[in-house]
């Protein structure tokens, strides 16, 4: 497959996948059923829509570029912040796809991606991050967003490692998303869930695993490991897979809708999505 009918495609492939995100009912994230009040459910097909133009040119492009235009595209579609994690995570998956050889080698490339990331990358990622403007950002004491950076894209994410998950994935290689979130997705779908609660089942592995550092960000990360704790024990119920799971899982849906949304886990719910993407079925023809 020629690099411009692979980035094409890998550019649909992340749309899907974010759709599919949204659509699934993960506990305390907006979906087809709940919107914030900032933050509603077509937003983020909107949303979705938008980044399709930056991944179909992953193939010539640097990291930073994408996502840089991808977060302006988004920015003209909507008023929120509704898909920055995502365009982070998605941008060096996309690249990795378009340069590997086979499915098989996709780690590797993807190693490749991150250790040549540059100043650069991280010029352009820093303004779209200003852009965005997440929520619960701050000021730290070396490589802040506000200010320009001078290391590399990847350094400034392993500063961030222990703030952020989508950094720590940029510094350990995605072993969030390739050895959590993809495996039990994976698991859900071989013990019989449909689709929309495999997703389900793989945000709550992750959520159960790792804090998630918006809810760490927006209150502290007690709170955090205490969320993470309650995905465990909704885990330990069955999940999706049993009626006891299921009755559990509505429970905690609704502890994490607190009127400032200060406890909806939005960055697991990025992590998810990256899972997702790495998840469908046609992934494989890109590399045909």
């Amino acid at each position: 497959m020629d690099i411009n009918k692979s980035s094409i495609e890998i550019s649909r492939l992340i749309q899907k996948a974010c759709i599919l995100e949204v659509c699934a009912p993960k506990p305390g994230n907006v979906n087809r059923e709940h919107d914030f009040p900032d933050l509603r459910f077509e937003d983020f097909l909107l949303s979705a829509i938008a980044i399709g133009p930056a991944f179909e040119s992953a193939g010539q492009c640097s990291v930073g570029q994408i996502i840089r235009r991808a977060t302006e595209d988004t920015r003209r579609m909507v008023r929120s912040n509704t898909n920055l994690g995502m365009i982070l995570l998605m941008a060096p998956l996309a690249k990795a796809c378009a340069n590997a050889a086979g499915q098989e080698h996709l780690r590797q490339s993807l190693d490749a991606v991150l250790n040549s990331l540059d100043v650069e990358d991280a010029r352009q990622a820093y303004a779209a991050i200003r852009l965005a403007q997440p929520g619960g950002l701050g000021r730290v004491p070396e490589a802040d967003i506000a200010e320009e950076p001078t290391i590399t894209l990847r350094q400034a994410m392993a500063l961030a490692r222990d703030r952020d998950s989508v950094a720590r994935e940029y510094a350990e290689g995605f072993k969030i998303t390739f050895d959590i979130g993809l495996p039990a997705l994976k698991e859900g779908l071989a013990r019989g869930a449909d689709f929309r609660d495999a997703i389900v089942h793989s945000h709550l592995c992750i959520l159960s695993r790792v804090p998630d550092t918006l809810i760490a960000r927006k209150r502290d990360f007690d709170t955090a490991h205490r969320i993470s704790l309650r995905a465990a024990e909704v885990l330990s119920l069955g999940g999706v897979f049993a009626p006891r799971g299921r009755a559990a899982l509505a429970e905690f849906d609704r502890e994490l809708r607190d009127p400032g949304h200060t406890l909806n886990p939005g960055t697991t719910a990025d992590l998810t999505a990256a899972s997702v993407f790495l998840s469908l079925p046609r992934i494989s023809s890109i590399f045909v």
